[in-house]
């Protein structure tokens, strides 16, 4: 059993795949259900309410509702969706074949489209397929998200909800199919480590909204309006949230109770109070006194390293990874943004999209168990080679087809908000209420 995303979920898999598997070879394991139940809810707990207070507290207050209606509007929409063929595209294993390469290697069939198949007695490993399919629903409803920040306060509600919807579809299901399905995906057999989403959640959002705010252009008055976060107690009780729902979210992708879903909620501590501490040091060094924005950041960065590493990585590995993202996420986040002047609003990219590349490339090196690691690499230049192969596709893939998605909305319907709507604020301008009646 290998340490990719546990066990392998392409085993997993083939548990109840017809004809791989007899169903009484696997008995139900109340341990690890229970387990499932809990990491399930503590990954939507990360979308609502923790991203969204983390993400309107940085908006300015005529904004601060319009931020958590998409954190909201996107946790029904891709729930649906995700039931309707979301589930299938990502994870159907028929057709595919370790060495095989067809489109099956890319993305899955719709064999498991409206849950076809599915009964109570349905098992992944030893728990409920159905848990199973709720908790990778979970990680499809905040990758999408985490892209609000990079376009916040300037993008019409309706282009966002069909955004989000085809984005899901073309780029989102794919992605995780070609890392986490399997024998005969397309990165599984190229040997990318992920245990819990760096290339697949991180990355994946992080150049979309990268791509994204690019394509919207800056909002209005930026970078020389203030735009300062209206209430940075709602940003750190929502960093605190992530911060808790990311045990969830990294010792849950262990696939059961067991010592490896032990070691990463150990690693995902210690990277991520690495990084807040590597962002703030950074901060207060470059500009004379840390801010609260900075350590909640820097939580950020730290949880979004360690997610791909997770599984693999040993204590002291995990610090130095929270160190670097810490760090060089800040610099990114800052000094990269004013030198190029896109408008991330939130830090979407600098954060997520920097903080994944990071975590997937140091991956590599601290998987190796002779730097504590606990995977499988015996070739450490091999295998960062390798996750560095990951990175690219993903930021290629996500790039060009997010891009074309955008342009074609843009065309069709347009994708910001007018002038005056972006002057009076997306709360009344969209939903026609205020966050704040003083």
């Amino acid at each position: 059993m290998t340490l990719r995303k546990i066990a392998g979920l392409g085993a997993l898999l083939s548990l109840v795949t017809p004809g791989l598997a007899m169903a009484d070879e696997v008995v139900l394991n109340s341990g690890d259900t229970a387990w499932m139940l809990t990491a399930t809810a503590l990954v939507l707990f990360m979308t609502i309410p923790g991203l969204a207070l983390f993400y309107s507290g940085m908006v300015r207050s005529k904004n601060v509702l319009s931020v958590m209606m998409q954190c909201f509007a996107i946790t029904g929409l891709i729930s649906i969706l995700w039931v309707v063929y979301g589930y299938s595209l990502a994870f159907d294993t028929t057709g595919m074949e370790k060495g095989v390469t067809n489109l099956n290697s890319f993305v899955g069939g719709l064999n498991k489209a409206f849950l076809s198949g599915l009964t109570p007695d349905s098992l992944i490993g030893a728990f409920p397929e159905s848990v199973f399919i709720v908790f990778q629903m979970t990680f499809a409803i905040i990758t999408p998200a985490l892209i609000v920040g990079a376009f916040a306060e300037r993008m019409k509600f309706s282009a966002m909800l069909i955004f989000m919807a085809v984005w899901f579809t073309l780029v989102y299901a794919p992605m995780c199919h070609m890392v986490w399905s399997g024998d005969g995906a397309f990165l599984w057999d190229e040997g990318v480590l992920d245990f819990a989403g760096g290339t697949v959640v991180h990355i994946n959002a992080g150049i979309a909204g990268l791509v994204a705010c690019l394509v919207l252009g800056k909002r209005k008055g930026y970078p020389t309006t203030p735009m300062a976060p209206h209430n940075l107690g709602y940003t750190l009780v929502g960093a605190a949230m992530l911060w808790i729902g990311w045990f969830g979210f990294n010792a849950g992708s262990a696939i059961a109770a067991n010592g490896t879903a032990g070691m990463a909620m150990l690693v995902t501590q210690i990277a991520t109070a690495a990084a807040a501490l590597g962002w703030m040091f950074a901060e207060w060094i470059t500009h004379g006194k840390p801010s609260a924005l900075g350590i909640a950041s820097g939580v950020v960065a730290g949880l979004v390293a360690i997610t791909p590493a997770a599984g693999t990585a040993g204590p002291m590995g995990a610090l130095v990874i929270g160190l670097a993202s810490g760090v060089i996420c800040f610099f990114c986040a800052t000094s990269l943004k004013r030198k190029l002047g896109y408008d991330d609003s939130l830090d979407a990219f600098g954060v997520h999209g920097i903080g994944g590349i990071v975590g997937a490339i140091l991956t590599g090196v601290f998987a190796a168990p002779v730097l504590g690691g606990f995977g499988t690499v015996e070739d450490i230049g091999a295998q960062v080679w390798i996750q560095i192969v990951g990175v690219l596709v993903t930021v290629v893939y996500t790039g060009i087809v997010t891009f074309v998605i955008l342009k074609v909305l843009d065309l069709v319907m347009g994708l910001r908000v007018s002038e005056e709507s972006e002057t009076v604020g997306l709360d009344l301008s969209e939903h026609n209420e205020r966050g704040y009646n003083l």
